[in-house]
């Protein structure tokens, strides 16, 4: 591999099952899947997320880097996002890929998409505890909103942040 910056693509069937693994690992290495309450398995259906939102990934050299799921509000993936908004989740580095620019890409890949639809803002949503999500998500310009904090589970807080995007060129 390269270790330069990774290309973004959509995903395809055939990469369903490498998403699904390098994914389930991230969550698992950040401790995220401690107690699973089954979003393990959500992880793990990339088909499903791939009917419902664009499964982007990174990749170097023809190998999978990371991946996130690109998500346009009103479809059964959107957590946060309202009209004239997308939002991304999922977003996952393979922990033998991290600190190599692969996450940064995976998410101006999701800034680049939401402003050529011509969204107004971006939204997400991550852990209280996510300090490396947290510096790369301020790194783009997202600021928290307490407004769109939630909690999934009982155990599990999640912090809300939106970037405000220029309007779209007409």
């Amino acid at each position: 591999m390269t270790h330069e910056v990774p290309a973004v693509r959509r995903a395809v069937p055939d990469d369903y099952a490498e998403v699904a693994r390098l994914t389930v690992e991230a969550y698992r290495a950040d401790g995220q899947l401690e107690e699973d309450h089954g979003y393990g398995a959500r992880l793990a259906d990339v088909r499903t997320r791939a009917e419902h939102s664009e499964v982007l990934v990174a990749e170097d050299s023809g190998v999978l880097l990371g991946a996130v799921a690109f998500v346009l509000p009103g479809t059964s993936y959107a957590e946060l996002s309202k009209p004239d908004e997308a939002e991304f989740r999922m977003l996952a580095v393979d922990p033998a890929a991290q600190r190599r620019g692969v996450a940064r890409a995976l998410v101006r890949a999701c800034v680049e998409r939401a402003a050529v639809l011509g969204c107004g803002s971006l939204v997400i949503s991550t852990r209280d505890r996510n300090a490396a999500a947290f510096a790369l998500y301020d790194s783009f310009g997202f600021v928290r909103e307490p407004a769109l904090d939630w909690s999934p589970v009982e155990g599990v807080r999640l912090l809300g942040l939106r970037l405000k995007l220029p309007a779209a060129a007409t």
